[in-house]
């Protein structure tokens, strides 16, 4: 049971370290460093905790001073996960446990389980402020749109409540607020997140970065896009869109227009989304980093996007049977020729 937790343990500190070091790297080639520091650092982020857990294995332990037998070293980490599973079938109310394989599912990127682990978790301790942001942002992950609603919604709520100086669950939440158009409340909660961070770092700028977009966004209702690309600052996706003549008869009082860019790879989520009136076609709008369900993923994080149009009777995000859809296809983000789109199809 021990090399399972240690195992498990070395790979979550390896992430850790990972989730560091990238932004690091990134930020370090655009001043100039050169790459073989970073990799050297990336390498160590790796080799470190694995060659601390077999330190440990090798001089650490008293059963090997006693000359006792160490347990096998071919363990991997599925069978690390195997083991903490048989140990909590055993014993099911062991929240430790719990905890720690609902952190390793998440490592793992395998949010479905890494949810039920928490839920398990909140079973057993109701008030379990982490157990609750882990079950909320594992929900989120399992949705094709990635809002956080209903159970998670509330989870967070009640999170921040309990502890309101939890970090993620303040940034969770001001997402969930910020994707339901609550902007004064997202800015709000983002602003009891910046006295935890430390002044200047690459997060608080982030965090700021984001509080004005949920300010300018309260200030003005309905605002879809600037007025001209070049009243912006990164990516300024100018996209003019039409509606086919043949589909005209389809279109009806109270529909909904989506313009939307995703990335070209990855998850469906729009990296930029514009809500119009339909009657408005045809339309000109602007995708900027400003227009993101979620202000961690913004079009100035891709290179190239699919870029597409998509008019909605429920004026829900998702796409249903009825819909009219058109697209132009992949572009790249940087473009600043217009990106002409004809929604000329029936979803």
């Amino acid at each position: 049971m021990k090399l399972a937790f240690f195992l498990i343990a070395a790979v979550m500190i390896a992430a850790a370290l990972l989730l560091l070091l990238i932004p690091l790297m990134r930020h370090g080639r655009r001043q100039g460093h050169s790459r073989r520091v970073f990799v050297l650092a990336l390498i160590l982020s790796l080799v470190l905790p694995a060659a601390a857990i077999g330190l440990y294995l090798t001089v650490g332990t008293p059963v090997v001073l006693n000359g006792v037998p160490q347990a096998p070293k071919s363990m991997d980490i599925d069978q690390a996960v195997a083991e903490l599973k048989s140990h909590l079938a055993q014993q099911p109310k062991d929240l430790q446990g719990w905890m720690l394989l609902a952190q390793t599912y998440s490592v793992m990127r395998r949010p479905a389980d890494a949810r039920d682990a928490y839920d398990h978790a909140l079973q057993i301790d109701a008030d379990n402020g982490v157990a609750m942001v882990g079950w909320a942002e594992a929900d989120s992950l399992l949705r094709e749109d990635h809002r956080i609603e209903g159970r998670a919604a509330e989870l967070l709520e009640r999170a921040v409540k309990l502890d309101p100086q939890s970090q993620r669950g303040l940034w969770l939440l001001g997402i969930s607020q910020f994707q339901h158009d609550h902007y004064s409340e997202a800015a709000a909660t983002w602003r009891q997140l910046q006295p935890q961070l430390e002044p200047g770092s690459t997060v608080a700028k982030a965090v700021a970065e984001q509080i004005a977009v949920a300010d300018a966004r309260a200030g003005n209702p309905g605002r879809t896009a600037p007025e001209t690309p070049g009243d912006t600052q990164g990516p300024a996706l100018r996209v003019e869109v039409n509606l086919a003549p043949t589909l005209k008869d389809k279109l009806a009082p109270g529909d909904t227009l989506f313009v939307y860019a995703r990335a070209e790879e990855g998850p469906p989520m729009p990296l930029a989304v514009a809500k119009l009136d339909a009657a408005a076609l045809p339309a000109t709008v602007t995708l900027t980093d400003a227009m993101g369900m979620t202000p961690q993923f913004k079009l100035s994080s891709v290179a190239r996007v699919f870029v597409g149009a998509r008019i909605s009777r429920s004026g829900q995000a998702m796409p249903q049977a009825g819909d009219l859809e058109g697209d132009a296809g992949v572009v790249d983000v940087s473009t600043r020729t217009p990106v002409r789109i004809t929604i000329d199809k029936v979803h």
